[in-house]
């Protein structure tokens, strides 16, 4: 038995990365599992995004856990499809129970240099997305009046990073969403919480994959963090998610920070 047998849960940004750690975390507990994910187009970003057949191998290990899994190609941008998407997971595995809103991109340099297409592009993404995301789920949790909410926010939603205002911007916009939507839903039995990586370990951050980093990139990084560890992996942010999913329904409005000793840095 596990702690979430009969659960479905939709999860955006699903095809790898955290994504993929949070799909394969939650059937482990006995979740149905709707993977979104294989957005269309973007401009100037430094990585791949990820593709269908990506969805297909999540969708792929999550069968392999003996879970049924749904994968949905949707572009979080775009309100019609995650209208869509929500109502094809309650159609066809009965209900939405979870829902992690991590589709999200990055893209990195000063400020003054950030040009209004990729600007938008971020806040459309990392945003809106989730606007869109919480918006949908949300009257489909509050006539079952049962709902886990997490949004995946970053470190850099909670702290300035040079050469990343227009991504922490965001970040920490979803923040302010997320803990104003968890009082407005508060007396429902739905939950809205925050989750805040550091660096982690994943195609967004290491397009080349494997150990193909450059050793002083790695000491900077063990540097920089209390923790002397370069990233997290996808599996640490997943535990972090588990414990939030799984929480009876007493958390809410609350950001879990994850930052390799990071938080001991913020007022």
């Amino acid at each position: 038995m596990g702690a979430l047998d009969g659960r479905v849960a939709l999860i955006t940004g699903a095809a790898r990365g955290q994504g993929r750690a949070h799909a394969l975390a939650l059937a482990a507990e006995g979740a149905d599992i709707v993977a979104a994910d294989a957005p269309g187009p973007m401009t100037d970003l430094t990585y791949p995004l990820a593709t269908e057949d990506d969805l297909r191998e999540t969708a792929k290990l999550v069968d392999e856990l003996g879970r049924r899994c749904l994968p949905i190609a949707l572009d979080v941008r775009d309100s019609a499809q995650v209208d869509a998407a929500v109502a094809q997971t309650v159609t066809d595995l009965g209900s939405l129970d979870i829902v992690l809103a991590n589709a999200g991109i990055v893209s990195t340099g000063p400020l003054d240099q950030v040009s209004d297409q990729v600007w938008q592009q971020l806040v459309d993404t990392n945003l809106t997305g989730v606007f869109h995301t919480l918006r949908a789920a949300i009257p489909v949790m509050r006539r079952q009046q049962f709902g886990r909410i997490v949004v995946t926010s970053s470190m850099g939603g909670r702290m300035g990073i040079p050469e990343l205002a227009a991504y922490n911007a965001t970040k920490w916009g979803i923040i302010g969403l997320a803990k104003s939507v968890a009082l407005e839903v508060a007396k429902e039995g739905i939950t809205v919480n925050v989750i805040c990586p550091t660096t982690t370990q994943t195609p967004m951050v290491q397009p080349a994959g494997g150990d193909d980093v450059p050793d002083d990139l790695v000491r900077r990084m063990m540097k920089a963090n209390p923790i002397p560890r370069p990233w997290l992996q996808p599996e640490d942010v997943s535990r972090g998610v588990v414990y939030l999913v799984t929480d009876p329904g007493v958390i809410t409005g609350s950001v879990l920070e994850i930052g390799l000793g990071g938080s001991a840095r913020i007022r």
